[in-house]
């Protein structure tokens, strides 16, 4: 039997905390998080933050890949990531 845990909706920052520290927490990019949660500077301690759940893999991109590549459209891609951004060493949902 293979137990599924349920990635909570919400999530209460902590001192010291940064966005790297909770994405990398939940397994996403700090950048989907922040976009998610609207964020354009770093999230405050006692701050709610909803965690999106994440249907895909999490993946570093190497150089020479493409958005199509990766997600089979640039669509798709912009969609999971929520950028319309593509870098080497970059995290993003496959």
């Amino acid at each position: 039997m293979k137990l599924l845990l349920e990635t909570p909706a919400l999530y209460r920052v902590k001192r010291g905390q940064t966005l790297s520290d909770i994405a990398r927490v939940f397994r996403i990019p700090p950048r989907l998080l922040a976009a998610y949660n609207h964020l354009s500077s770093p999230p405050e301690e006692g701050s709610v933050l909803e965690i999106p759940s994440v249907n895909g893999n999490l993946y570093l991109v190497r150089g020479g890949e493409s958005m199509t590549l990766l997600c089979g459209s640039r669509e798709n891609f912009i969609k999971k990531n929520m950028t319309k951004y593509l870098y080497p060493g970059q995290l993003v949902i496959l």
